[in-house]
């Protein structure tokens, strides 16, 4: 039998609620509720696709260039996205991560990011796993194992589903600013995003919109956390919570996902930090050495 292309496994369940996290780069593969699809995900014999339920970090989306200066240091980093000439999603979503804890209902994985030219910090990161009848939680860490301060961020990139298509399903991201990006999807300011295009202040259809957006001064509830959320006109729905340490939410109408995935599904990715944060140093995340930084995020479904 042959090793699936995500490596190791981990199936977790409780009230009707499975997913199936990976060891090829620590991620989710696939969340159902009652059986019926949460994340478009994918088969344990493909490789993730599009950074479906992946972890992103150090960074999460893209380095202009590759180059950054922190500390009064210069560092370079391969160039991951050639066409843009960009470093894109991080370090860790390729590495073996490995199950440190578990239960039936949840699942701990840990990376060992070492340091090297590009990111010369060692880090020691975790994502706890866990569903429940009240939907799917994710509690991340990460540890500066280094003698230096280090610089960090962190997203993830889950695409939501609901039954029908991205065109007919109402979306509410509930944001003051949006980020303005040239043509290498890197930021050249900010805007209100109030009677815009791209306003979903309030839900509306998303219609023929085009997404690729990052989205900040997010409105929180009365738990701190901001609420995205998709539905569709027969009551269904899907909500993604992040707390007050994801400052910024991406949202991906998957227009530019190769075949069959285009624009199937919307991506929406919480976020610590803005594109290209390790150059401009928005929200940018300082992790000092022997201190753990911690954030969690989830979703909840219609019952």
């Amino acid at each position: 039998m042959g090793v699936a292309m995500s490596g190791e496994q981990w199936g977790i369940e409780a009230g009707g609620h499975r997913a199936t996290i990976v060891e090829v780069g620590g991620g989710i593969r696939e969340y159902a509720v009652d059986g019926v699809d949460v994340l478009d995900g994918y088969s344990a014999d493909q490789i993730c696709p599009g950074g479906a339920g992946a972890q992103l970090a150090p960074w999460p989306n893209r380095t202009g260039d590759g180059r950054y200066a922190f500390g009064g240091a210069e560092y370079q980093l391969a160039l991951s996205e050639p066409a843009k000439g960009n470093a894109i999603h991080g370090l860790v979503r390729w590495l073996p991560w490995r199950r440190i804890a578990g239960t039936p209902d949840s699942v701990t994985v840990a990376c060992a990011l070492p340091a090297h030219p590009g990111y010369p910090w060692p880090l020691s990161l975790t994502a706890r796993w866990t569903v429940s009848a009240h939907g799917l939680r994710v509690e991340h860490t990460a540890t500066n194992l280094g003698d230096t301060p280090a610089p960090y961020g962190l997203g993830c990139h889950p695409y939501l589903t609901l039954p029908g298509r991205p065109d007919d399903w109402t979306l509410h991201v509930p944001a003051r600013t949006v980020l303005r990006t040239d043509e290498r999807s890197l930021p050249v300011g900010e805007d209100p995003v109030a009677g815009t295009d791209l306003d979903f202040g309030s839900p509306r259809p998303i219609g023929a919109t085009v997404l690729d957006t990052a989205y900040t001064d997010l409105v929180r509830g009365d738990a701190g956390t901001a609420d995205v959320i998709l539905s569709t006109v027969d009551g269904r729905w899907v909500t993604l919570w992040a707390d007050e340490t994801f400052r910024w939410v991406q949202v991906f109408t998957a227009d530019t996902a190769k075949a069959p995935r285009t624009r199937r599904s919307v991506a929406v990715e919480p976020m610590t930090c803005p594109p290209d944060a390790l150059r401009t140093g928005r929200d940018l995340i300082t992790v000092e050495p022997g201190e753990t930084w911690r954030g969690a995020w989830g979703l909840r479904v219609a019952p």
